[in-house]
This record gives C-alpha cells, sequence and structure tokens, in this order.
C-alpha cells in the first residue's frame, strides 16, 4: 500500500490531475504539486480550495522545483515522504524524475515519452531510446514504473488490450483515432504545449505494419472516419508514442494513429513549417540575438490553459480493433467522448486536458491500494485493463464499446 502523491507539472493538465487526487485524497493521502514556477502551482491549489474539491480534510502544499535536476527532485520526494510521483510536466523531464524515483524508491508515471529539447521524431521504437532502458534498474529497485498514462497513450493502450483479451481471438490491426470536435473561439491555437504540439508534427509519421516501420510524411494519408455524437470526421495517420509499445506487444497486427485536423490547422502548420518557424534548432537574429523559432511561436500563441473557459463541444477517442472472432472476421470500437464544458465546470480545465488528467489519477489509485503495484516498468497494455477502466468510469471517464451487438457501456460484471 503506498500514498501520499507528488505532482510534478503546473500546466492545464497538471490542473485536472491536482483536481481528480483532491476528489480522492481519501485514498491517496498528502498531496504535493511542484514545478519551476511556484506561482502556477500556488494558482492550481487555490483553484482546488475554491471549488472544495478535497474529498476529506488534508495537506496540499506547493513547492518551486527544477525538474531536471535529479538530487533536486530526490530530495523533495524524500522530504515530503511521498510514495508516489505523477510526471505531468514537460517530456524533457521524464528521465530526471524517473531517476529521481528510481533513487528513493517512489512508483512513477508519465503520460508522453521522454523526448531531448535538440532532437525530433527519434528512430522507432521511441520508447527504447529512453525509457525502455531504465527497465531493469526499476525492477531491480523494485520500482513501479508505468508508462504513457494518459489517454492516448494511455487509455486507449488498455483499449487495445481489452479487445484483445475479451472480444477478439488474433488481432490484425488496431487503428487509434482521436477526433477534438470542440471549438475554443481563437484564430488559432494548439490544445497543448505547443512546442510539444508541433513537434509531434513535424517529424517522420511512422506506423507499423506488414510487421515493419514504415515511414509517411504529415498529412499524407487521411481517411473519414464516422463516429459516435461526434459524427464523420477527418482525420490523418500520424506518429505517436502509443504505436511503439503496441508494436512490441502485438508485432503480428498492424498499429496506426489517427489524428483529426481541420483545414485551417493545416494551413497554418504549412505555413510555419514551411518557413522554418518550427525548428528547433537554434537562429541568430540580424542583430545578433539566438533564437529558437518553435519557442519564438510557443510564446506568441495563446496559452493553452486559457481556452477552457470558452471552449465548446466533444472529443471522441477509442480504437477500432480489427481480427477474427470464432474464426470469422470481428471488429470492434472502444471509446470514450468527453465534454469540454462539462470539465471545465468541473476542474477548471478543457476537455483535452481533462481526458489526459484523469487516468494518471485512476493510475495512482491502482497503485495505492496494491492493484498495480507490480515494482517494475510496463507500458498500459502490460497491466489488466478491467481495474483501470472501471475505475475510470467511475471518476469522470467511463468507456463505450461498439460492435456488432451495437453501443454499450462497458461493463465489468
Amino acid at each position: 500500500m503506498k500514498k501520499n502523491v507528488l505532482i510534478v507539472g503546473a500546466g492545464g493538465v497538471a490542473q485536472v490531475v491536482a483536481h481528480k487526487c483532491a476528489q480522492n485524497n481519501d485514498v491517496l493521502g498528502d498531496l504535493h504539486i511542484a514545478s519551476r514556477t511556484a506561482s502556477k502551482c500556488d494558482a492550481i491549489v487555490q483553484s482546488v480550495h475554491d471549488k472544495s474539491a478535497m474529498k476529506v480534510d488534508g495537506v496540499f502544499d506547493t513547492h518551486a522545483l527544477d525538474a531536471t535536476d535529479v538530487a533536486a527532485v530526490s530530495a523533495l520526494i524524500k522530504s515530503t515522504q511521498v510514495q508516489i510521483v505523477i510526471n505531468v510536466g514537460s517530456p524533457f523531464v521524464n528521465m530526471s524524475v524517473l531517476e529521481a524515483c528510481i533513487q528513493t524508491g517512489a512508483a512513477y508515471m508519465d503520460t508522453a515519452i521522454h523526448e531531448e529539447p535538440d532532437k525530433i521524431c527519434e528512430t522507432p521504437p521511441w520508447y527504447a531510446n529512453y525509457e525502455w532502458k531504465r527497465r531493469q534498474a526499476c525492477k531491480d529497485a523494485g520500482v513501479t514504473a508505468i508508462l504513457g498514462v494518459g489517454f492516448d497513450p494511455g487509455v486507449v493502450n488498455a483499449y487495445a488490450r481489452l479487445a484483445a483479451d475479451e472480444y477478439l481471438d488474433t488481432v490484425e490491426s488496431i487503428d487509434i483515432v482521436d477526433i477534438n470536435a470542440g471549438s475554443h473561439g481563437r484564430w488559432f491555437s494548439t490544445n497543448f504545449d505547443p512546442e510539444i504540439n508541433f513537434r509531434e508534427f513535424t517529424g517522420t509519421v511512422y506506423s507499423w505494419q506488414n510487421g515493419a516501420w514504415q515511414s509517411n510524411k504529415m498529412f499524407e494519408i487521411g481517411k473519414e472516419y464516422d463516429l459516435p455524437v461526434v459524427g464523420k470526421q477527418k482525420a490523418y495517420m500520424t506518429g505517436h508514442d502509443e504505436v511503439h509499445s503496441l508494436a512490441n506487444r502485438y508485432p503480428e497486427a498492424d498499429v496506426r494513429f489517427w489524428m483529426g485536423f481541420g483545414d485551417h490547422y493545416i494551413n497554418v502548420f504549412t505555413v510555419l513549417n514551411n518557413l522554418g518557424l518550427l525548428s528547433e534548432q537554434p537562429v541568430k537574429t540580424a542583430e545578433g540575438l539566438e533564437v529558437i523559432p518553435l519557442k519564438v511561436v510557443k510564446a506568441v500563441l495563446p496559452d493553452p490553459s486559457s481556452l477552457a473557459p470558452d471552449y465548446v463541444g466533444k472529443t471522441c477517442i477509442g480504437d477500432f480493433v480489427r481480427g477474427t472472432k470464432d474464426g470469422k472476421p470481428a471488429e470492434v470500437f472502444i471509446y470514450n467522448v468527453a465534454d469540454h464544458k462539462e470539465a471545465y465546470n468541473e476542474v477548471g480545465s478543457q476537455g483535452i486536458s481533462y481526458t489526459a488528467g484523469v487516468p494518471p489519477v485512476a493510475a495512482a489509485m491502482l497503485i495505492a491500494d496494491g492493484t498495480w503495484d507490480i515494482g517494475e516498468m510496463a507500458n498500459v497494455e502490460d497491466l489488466d485493463p478491467k481495474p483501470f477502466l472501471g475505475l475510470l468510469a467511475k471518476i469522470g471517464l467511463p468507456t463505450h464499446i461498439k460492435d456488432v451487438n451495437g453501443e454499450r457501456a462497458l461493463s465489468l460484471a
């Protein structure tokens, strides 16, 4: 049994994590949140108190922290006596926070794959470049480390495992589809950190097909999906974290990720990219000032957390998993629909942040009660999906299933 949680990061996803941890602090114990800018942490904790989110009276403290400093992270873990660390900071800090957890024995989780600031879209499989190299160290230390436990990656990995375990005898393809049918009213913005968002789409689009890594260009391959609630939406094949771990677990299946984009986003992205404004490499201005174009673009775009009050509409994210059942072709679509306005009313964040922030709290609760406290490193599909999806349904993200029997909510009975 573990308790006491440290949240690393203070963005929109961290706000959701903070509220959900507060709503379940009877299970999770004392709460702490840390980031480089302590005032952002203070504002998040104040929002928790403004909504009277704490289920029981308890600690919720804030801390200033350079999460790239392993010694500083380790010292904070020790001084606060936390046993669970939820890393929702920049993907640039994953390895330093993970190392601090290995050194202190705290359980670790994150919501995205590690990245190096000066590299984009490294050789697949991406998890093998950083996280999986620490697998043995986690096992030797008896440290639970759950990688990519947001929504995608995260919940969609659990959906794939559920389909393989419960609905199909063989898995031939996994197509993950992420559609945001909401509107924030701005001329242009990204739904999460612009730097991370753009880096995701300026590299090679990797998919796992025909037993090998395949490469395409961004926006090269698109198709229309007709989905529950959000209807017909155009999506494009995109490189994404979960493809890399799912391909490792289901090597005989084709694994692809599809994300919805409107024409306006594509036009703006294309212009910025063609002008070199999405580069992560430094350039010098005529005045001799060295700048990184991507960071300049990030600085002039709206803070994604500022979108929340005006966001309306819904998201639909799920897995189309195809294969065979009883010797016949079969397909199941397992998905969630979230509402931007409902998310804002509950936790003060928009739906994209909500879907990413609720799952790591569910995972923390499963570590706290021992269900997922496995003492080694795992991706979400390596773990039993039923307790995870069942708990998610209780705390805000219900799962629905569509197959030959129609559409229904997930039943774990």
